[in-house]
């Protein structure tokens, strides 16, 4: 098989290897080279006609495109979508799973009733000045010190480069509150200290008072310039965190629901298997998790751009649909106003890969949430409160947009990315998911599953969709993902800074 169709009105496959010229596709000579994974016209498209893949509009022919002629960004356009929205016209009953049937795995049950996937202790900054401060506290609990506690998997420092010099108000002042309450408050963290500088925008006792959160043996925060300078302010951080240990280690895994899993629906580094591999067997994953009552929370506002009114479709009530689509406008008035386009995405790499349009790109993206109904919309690091597929708003840029989920509550994050990613996270682990077995294979340390034997090997993507699911249970319940295993996520906490810097 040279080629993939996704649909029968589709007017372009893609080709499953690099084709030669002359080679043949569905009964059609190629024009010239074409890359694997790049698009192939299965008749004459004019200047101007729509381009379809996914049954879905992708872009438009900027010269006249023969048949068998490479179809790429050297002939291909994109414009802005209008959509003519549809609301809660695709609702998919779920088949629930009784409750005294569903699956299980080991997790943390905390005090207030949610549940954990690991057991970290987190150093959180409320400003970049804290950063060092934060490091040099976490850096001290070194792999000897922590094999006294084998119950806790880590001190890890969240630090960042903002929490000041921007407004006390607004978009930017409260996404960072609410990512710093989000970590704050995650079930994966068994203890807490937070660390300010003191004079800062984001006052850490305004978190406090605003989010209720009272401290404790297991909840510290301090400021550098109350502490009397750095070298004292890492002594005492020291001895807050080493107190918390013995109390942090006293926690054990227990039985717990799948129902309490809430996982991330990531995409990065993909190319034109994404959305047919990868990305539909993380859609089932999702969906065997909705019916088990967890949650997927798919995010990248820009990376469903152009197939949007697709998740509309499948939204509970008008009010949830209306909330995704008021995403879509602000986007739209944010990269204007900032001279951009949502088309600025896809990246490089993902043209390289195959990927022509940012439509393109969204609506093999958006198979990461499957086919249950659209259950609620969130602002960026807002506590997700629904089960089922949600959605929440924030970047395409990875660590940004993980960050935002994390804060949201997600316990497990699911990764898919087909030119390959090095991507992981704390405190919630990460798996990683290649969408074509040559990278699975080039990748072997850093990939968790090989999604490309969809194509290759003969398997189907409930079948791959499955064997997902099934990892979301051991990840959960301790087993290493890969990027774990090698230490990521200590540098992947990115808060997402919308707004002016002064």
């Amino acid at each position: 098989m040279d080629s993939v169709r996704l649909d029968p009105s589709d007017n372009v496959v893609t080709a499953t290897r690099a084709l030669a010229a002359d080679a043949e596709v569905e009964g059609i000579a190629t024009a010239g080279l074409v890359p694997s994974g790049h698009k192939v016209a299965t008749m004459a498209i004019a200047q101007g006609e729509a381009v379809r893949k996914y049954a879905q509009v992708i872009g438009y022919a900027s010269q006249d495109i023969a048949a068998g002629d490479h179809v790429h960004t050297h002939n291909t356009e994109f414009r802005n979508t209008e959509a003519d929205y549809e609301f809660s016209t695709d609702l998919r009953p779920v088949a629930m799973v009784p409750e005294d049937q569903r699956d299980t795995f080991m997790g943390y049950r905390r005090e207030n009733g949610s549940v954990g996937t690991r057991n970290y202790i987190a150093i959180v900054t409320s400003v970049n000045c804290s950063a060092t401060a934060a490091r040099m506290i976490a850096d001290y609990f070194t792999p000897d010190i922590m094999a006294q506690y084998p119950n806790v998997d880590g001190v890890a420092a969240f630090v960042h480069g903002t929490g000041c010099g921007m407004a006390g108000d607004g978009d930017g002042f409260e996404a960072l509150q609410r990512v710093m309450w989000g970590y704050a408050r995650h079930p994966n963290h068994a203890g807490v200290l937070m660390v300010g500088l003191g004079c800062e925008m984001n006052q850490i006792d305004w978190l406090l008072d605003a989010w209720g959160l009272k401290q404790g043996p297991l909840f510290q925060a301090m400021n550098i310039q109350n502490v009397a300078g750095l070298r004292r302010t890492v002594e005492l951080g020291i001895e807050k965190v080493a107190a918390m240990l013995p109390l942090a280690n006293e926690a054990e895994r227990t039985p717990c629901p799948a129902s309490e899993l809430k996982v991330a629906l990531q995409c990065g580094g993909s190319d034109a298997w994404s959305g047919i591999t990868a990305n539909p067997a993380l859609g089932y994953a999702c969906d065997l998790l909705v019916a088990q009552g967890g949650t997927g929370v798919l995010a990248e506002t820009p990376e469903i751009y152009g197939a949007e009114h697709l998740l509309t479709r499948r939204a509970v009530d008008r009010a949830v649909g209306d909330k995704l689509i008021g995403l879509i406008s602000w986007w739209q008035d944010y990269t204007t106003r900032n001279r951009g386009s949502m088309d600025n995405n896809p990246s490089p790499g993902n043209k390289k890969g195959g990927l022509t349009t940012i439509l393109e790109k969204s609506l093999g993206a958006a198979a990461k949430g499957g086919t249950t109904p659209l259950t609620g919309v969130y602002k960026y690091a807002e506590t997700v409160t629904a089960h089922g597929f949600t959605f929440m708003d924030s970047p395409g840029y990875d660590p940004a947009s993980v960050t935002g989920q994390i804060a949201g509550g997600c316990n497990l994050v699911c990764f898919t990315t087909g030119r390959g990613s090095a991507f992981g996270s704390k405190p919630s682990p990460t798996i990683k998911v290649a969408t074509n077995s040559e990278m699975a294979a080039r990748m072997s340390e850093d990939m968790d599953v090989d999604a490309g034997t969809i194509l290759s090997g003969g398997v189907s993507v409930a079948q791959k969709g499955r064997e997902l699911y099934e990892m979301f249970l051991a990840v959960a319940s301790g087993e290493a993902s890969k990027s774990e295993a090698q230490g990521l996520g200590d540098y992947e906490f990115v808060p997402w800074q919308i707004g002016a810097v002064m």
